[in-house]
This record gives structure tokens, sequence and C-alpha cells, in this order.
């Protein structure tokens, strides 16, 4: 080793042109030793000596940097601070900075600044093992690979160079990019999704939507961990809301109003009820499963695409901030001059609009529950003495009927009414033969499509009760019922007639009914028809049979409510004699041959059919039995409850529902007369529309009875 010089060495590193004075702090020669800066660097086996003075440049050079530098087996970049000594090559400087064919200047100033000359290209290294040479002709022996080796194994722990290729390989920029695609479609069908059938075209999804352009902002804003946590619960949250505008457009479609978050829950145990007695139980209960894995699956893949949609944005942020930027300052101007496209406005902002709108109709709930439990503290005719209730109806048999899904379209959409009004006219004219006259008009259902309920408790209680909670808060109260002001006089027997009552019915009390014939009292042994437990035509026999037939000691109320016209209007009973009614088996060769459910269900057409073929049985049902069975002090008040579904009466239907009062004594008709409804059992297009909370005052009004408000 001559004096202030180190002779260059086979695999020796390249170093920076020029001298390199030695440092204090040096580590001592070995067999091969290494100039060192300042600390010290452990000798590994073939170690390089240290230099004092000037070092020329080798054939391999060496970068310096400050500080000390371990030696190594392959090219050595010197980093700062002492570092150990490894095998494969170290990174130079404070970060790793692999060797290149250009010098590395020396920061500690122990070497003169570089010269422009480059140096000259190293040559590869050759790799050193800690493993025994081989001997002469013998093949050097193989050790295992470096642990991150993946040369022998193919590649990302592949057992040859193919398989591990195919596993290291990323994947294609086509599938990433559908994947994305496929991510934003979705995200964009729910901020756009409907929450009417009527909006259900392809227009609405090609608009702007601002919270797609907000979220992205925002996304944008914020860092890895808090984005994410972000984007996962906005996707979920999004996919539940597009939950309930799905839910929307199915109460939309039966009910004729949106879903409501608070009240409605409870009316899907009745939804389930109803397919399964219109498609079966397995079917009910695998469209049931069904159902939840899909509402589970939408809200799950919506936040895995919220998530991958802001792992790309951030990606991706010079770009994505200047897209979400443009798409706002389009958003502005389309909102500024409002354009559209076939009629839709472009700039959108359905979601936050949809959840503005649940927000408002469950505030609306919660306020409403107070205000209508004071309502039903007030009642004009709540303290009226049994003596003054409904006095010129004494001595008569008054029937409230109900039939379901008596609507106005019944009697008014062309692809309906020929067949009702036909058999409407036909029964005016029998009962006019047989001596019963009727007067006619519209009421304005508190519901539409379904709740049934709703429509008979608004009939009879003179409230507005359009939702469940104003249900049961009118059954819990005081508030006199039209048929209860019979029951206080204590002037008549009253009974229910409910063939579509299958369990406990407390009801029976606001109604003030001392008897309830339900489904299991009539002697049925016939077969369901659909959701119907029995024909209408079976269940007013057994009504004449049980009750109206016999002999009493005081006239009769009932309240009956009939089912043959429920949906889903299939099959259909078919009339038979009166007299080969008996226990109602005769209807099931008529059941068995009848239109499936499934036939119909989703077929508008067909449905419009059969429901007019319902209404037509039930109609011809009561009235046939009012000719057959009904006397001289027979009054019968029989209407609609609502309309049927959208799909049936159309979207735009209205809500009316048709009344008549039938009666054979002159006398019950004039008291009406001043209401000016239509002669016969069809109103006429312009009859008199009132709401339907409102008849029970102007019926307790017309036939005597005098007004004491309570409270």
């Amino acid at each position: 080793m001559a004096d202030g010089s180190a002779p260059a060495t086979e695999g020796a590193a390249p170093v920076a042109e020029g001298p390199v004075p030695a440092t204090e702090g040096s580590a001592p020669a070995t067999e091969e030793s290494i100039p060192v800066a300042e600390g010290s660097a452990p000798a590994t086996e073939e170690s390089i000596p240290v230099a004092e003075g000037p070092v020329p440049a080798t054939e391999e050079s060496i970068p310096v940097a400050e500080g000390p530098v371990p030696a190594t087996e392959e090219s050595i970049p010197v980093a700062e601070g002492p570092v150990p000594a490894t095998q494969e090559s170290i990174p130079a400087a404070e970060e790793s900075v692999p060797a290149t064919d250009e010098s590395a200047p020396a920061t500690d100033g122990s070497a003169p600044p570089p010269t422009d000359q480059p140096f000259p290209a190293a040559e590869e290294p050759a790799p050193t093992t800690n493993e025994p040479a081989a001997a002469d002709g013998e093949e050097a022996p193989q050790g295992p690979p470096a642990p991150d080796d993946e040369s022998r194994t193919g590649g990302a722990g592949g057992n040859n160079s193919a398989e591990g290729e195919a596993e290291a390989r990323p994947p294609t920029p086509y599938l990433r990019w559908t994947l994305t695609a496929l991510a934003a479609a979705l995200i964009h069908i729910c901020l756009q999704m409907p929450n009417t059938p009527d909006n259900l075209k392809a227009a609405e999804f090609i608009r702007l939507p601002a919270e797609a352009i907000i979220g992205a902002a925002l996304l944008l804003a914020l860092p890895r961990r808090p984005r994410l946590i972000v984007a996962a619960l906005s996707g979920a949250f999004l996919g539940a809301l597009t939950t309930l505008n799905i839910l929307d457009i199915g109460y939309n479609e039966y009910l004729g109003r949106g879903f409501n978050v608070v009240l409605d829950w409870e009316l899907l145990d009745d939804a389930q009820s109803y397919l399964k007695d219109s498609l079966g139980g397995t079917t009910t209960t695998l469209l049931t499963i069904g159902v939840i894995l899909l509402v589970v699956l939408l809200i799950t893949l919506v936040a895995l695409a919220t998530i991958r949609i802001a792992n790309v944005l951030a990606h991706h942020r010079t770009t994505a901030s200047k897209g979400a930027l443009i798409a706002g300052t389009v958003w502005i101007t389309c909102t500024a001059f409002g354009l559209q496209v076939a009629g839709i406005p472009i700039a959108a902002e359905h979601t936050a609009a949809v959840l503005k709108l649940q927000a408002h109709r469950a505030m609306n709930t919660l306020r409403d529950e107070a205000e209508f439990a004071k309502d039903t503290k007030s009642d004009t005719f709540g303290n009226t003495p049994p003596a003054q209730l409904v006095p010129d109806l004494r001595g008569k048999d008054v029937l409230f009927t109900f039939i379901e899904s008596y609507g106005r379209s019944a009697l008014e959409d062309p692809q309906i009414a020929p067949g009702v009004t036909s058999t409407v006219d036909t029964g005016t004219k029998a009962l006019a033969d047989a001596g019963f006259h009727a007067k006619s008009g519209w009421l304005t259902s508190a519901t539409f499509g379904g709740s049934s309920w709703l429509g008979h408790s608004t009939t009879l209680s003179g409230l507005w009760i359009d939702n469940q909670q104003r249900y049961r808060t009118v059954m819990a109260s005081d508030h006199l019922s039209l048929t209860k002001a019979f029951q206080k006089t204590g002037d008549w027997d009253t009974v229910g007639l409910m063939p579509g009552v299958q369990k406990g019915w407390p009801e029976q009390k606001y109604f003030g009914l001392d008897k309830v014939y339900n489904a299991f009292r009539l002697g049925y042994k016939g077969p369901k028809f659909s959701w119907s437990t029995m024909p209408d035509q079976y269940a007013l026999e057994a009504f004449q049979r049980q009750v109206h037939g016999k002999k009493r000691d005081k006239p009769l109320m009932a309240e009956i409510i009939l089912t043959s016209s429920h949906q889903p209007w299939a099959p259909i009973p078919e009339m038979v004699g009166w007299n080969d009614l008996g226990d109602g088996s005769i209807f099931k060769p008529i059941q068995k041959s009848g239109t499936k459910p499934s036939d119909i269900i989703s077929d508008s057409t067909r449905s419009k059919q059969e429901y007019g073929k319902s209404i037509s049985y039930s109609v011809a049902s009561l009235t046939q039995w009012l000719e057959r069975y009904g006397t001289d002090d027979t009054v019968l008040v029989f209407l609609g409850d609502h309309q049927p579904m959208s799909r049936v009466s159309g979207a735009k239907a209205s809500r009316d529902v048709p009344i008549s009062i039938v009666a054979k004594d002159p006398k019950v008709l004039d008291k009406i007369a001043d209401w000016n409804w239509t002669d016969g059992l069809r109103p006429a297009p312009k009859a008199p529309v009132w709401k339907m909370s409102s008849f029970r005052d102007r019926f307790l009004t017309a036939y005597g009875s005098t007004p004491h408000p309570s409270n």
C-alpha cells in the first residue's frame, strides 16, 4: 500500500476525482481497506485499506458523501453516519440514491468539487457471497436465494418464471378503468334515482348532479384516512337513500304516496302477508330473503364504489381538481340559464331534494302527532245526549257497507267502466223494481290504493286519518264514531261483518260494535281467493243467516267490509245461486279454474280488466242481497274505501270514491235532498265531491242529531 494512496482493487466502487483526505475516526486497515470519512465502519470479508491523502481515481471509483460509509461487496455509495456492512449495495446520502455513471459530489468539504468531466462507466461488479469457493473443476455450490430475490422462484412466490410473471403482473389498465367507470356509473345512478314511477326515464340519468361535484371537492381536500372514512360512510348513506327512493316508487305505485320513514315500516308486514296470499308462502319467503340481500349488497357496493372513486381522485389530484372546477362552472352556468334536455334541467340536486323531502316528511309526522291528539278531543257531537243522536232513523236497520277498492275509475275509466256501469245500472233498475231508491255522490278518500282501514275510520270518525299514527291515535280516543253513535243511543244492536279480519281486532270498541263476525265465525269451508278469505256473496248470505234474518228486539246497525274486490283481483269468484251457497264448497272449482295472481300482477291491462270484473261482482252481490233480503226498514249506505293502485286507476287519478244511500222509505232520501246527489247508484261526473271526513257530521245532522261540542 503506497503512502497516501489506495490502489485500485477489483470490484471497488468508483470514487470522485480528486484527493480525499483521511479524517479522524477512520477505521483501521485490514487486508483491503476502504477510504472512510467521519465515523467508522466495520470491515467485511474484502475491506479496502484506509487511504491518507489524495486517492487517485480507479477504474471503478467510489462516490463520496458526508460521513462514514460501510464497506460492501458491491458498489458502495457513501452515506452520512455509521452504516452496517451488507452484501447488497447501500444507497448514498441521507436518502437512498443509487450510484450512477456520473460522480456524486462530496458534501463535507473533504473532497474538492468534481469537475465537469464525467467519470467513466463502472463495470458491473461480480456478486460476492459468503459461500465457500468451489474447488477446481467443480461447480460452485448454490446457496438459497436472498429473501427478496424472486429470480429463482419465478417472482411473486411463483414456482417458475412464467407463473411468477403472471402473479406479479399488475391488473391491466383496461380492467382498472372498467371498474372505475362502473363505480362512477353506480354512484351517478344512485344520485339520480327518481322516487316516482313517472320519472323513471333515461333523461333523468344524464343530468349533472351537484352532490357529485361537492363530494369530489370534499374528498380531494381530505387526508388519506379521513378520506376513506368519509367515502365509506357517504357511500353507505347514498345506498340507503337509494333504497328509500325505491320504496318511494313502490308506495307511489300502490298507495299513491311516498314512503314515510317514521310510520311505514310496520306496513311491510302487511305487504308480506299480501304477497303470501297472492303468490304463496315459499315464493314470498324467497322474495323477502332476496330483497334483504339486494339491499345489503346495494349499500355495500355503493360504499366500495365511493372508496374507489375517492382513491382515483387522490391519485390524479391535479386533474381531478381541475375537472371538479370545470364541472362546478358548468353546473352554475346551466342553473343560471335554465338549460334543459328533453324538458329536464341539466343541473340537478336530486339527492339533496330527496333528503330534504324525507326529513320534512319525518318532522311533519312527529309534529302532527301532538296536533292531531288535540283534534280528537274536539268533537261537534261529543257531548250530544243519546236521545238526540240520529232520531230520524229510529226503527231502521242501518247498514254501512264498504266495497274494497271501489273508486271513481271503476265508473269513468274507459277500459274499466263499461262492465261496471252496466252492473250498477242493472242493480239500480232491479232495486227500483223491488221498491228501493237511491241517491249517489262522491267522497275524496284519505287513502289511495290500499290501507283500507284509513278510509273506513275517516268516514266513520269525521277526522282526516291518512296515516297509521293518526289511526292509532283516534282508535285510542273517545272521539265519537258514526257507528258508535247508534250504540250510544241504546236503541240498536250493533254488529260488524268482517270477513277480512283473521286475528284480534281491538278497534271493535272504538267503532261501538257489540259483536264482530270475523273470517272464522261465518262457517265458510270453501277456498280463499288470494287475499280475500271468502266471496262477498257468501259473506252476505252468512250475515243474513246469522244476523239480519233473525228476530231481534231492536233494529240493527251493522258495519260491513266486503273483500272480493281486493287486489290482486285474481282469481275472482262468480255469482252462484243463493240457495246453492251452502258452506262455500261450491266455490272450489271456480277458484281452481280462475286466473292466477302471477298472470296479471305485473300486467296493467289485464289488471284493469280483472279489477273491473271484481267490482262488478261485489256490487252485484250487494245489490242482489238487498233486493232479496231488504225490508221496508232497511237503509243501506255503501261506498268505496279508496281508488285502486295507480297502475290500474292511472298516475293522475283522483282519490274520489262513489257513495250511495239506498232505502224504500222515501223520507230517508228526503232528508238528504239538499245534498244535490244524483238519483240512482251511479253518481254523475259533476255530482258534489266532499272530503270523506265530512260525511259523519253531514249524516248525523241530516238525520236529526243535535250538536253538543266537546272541548
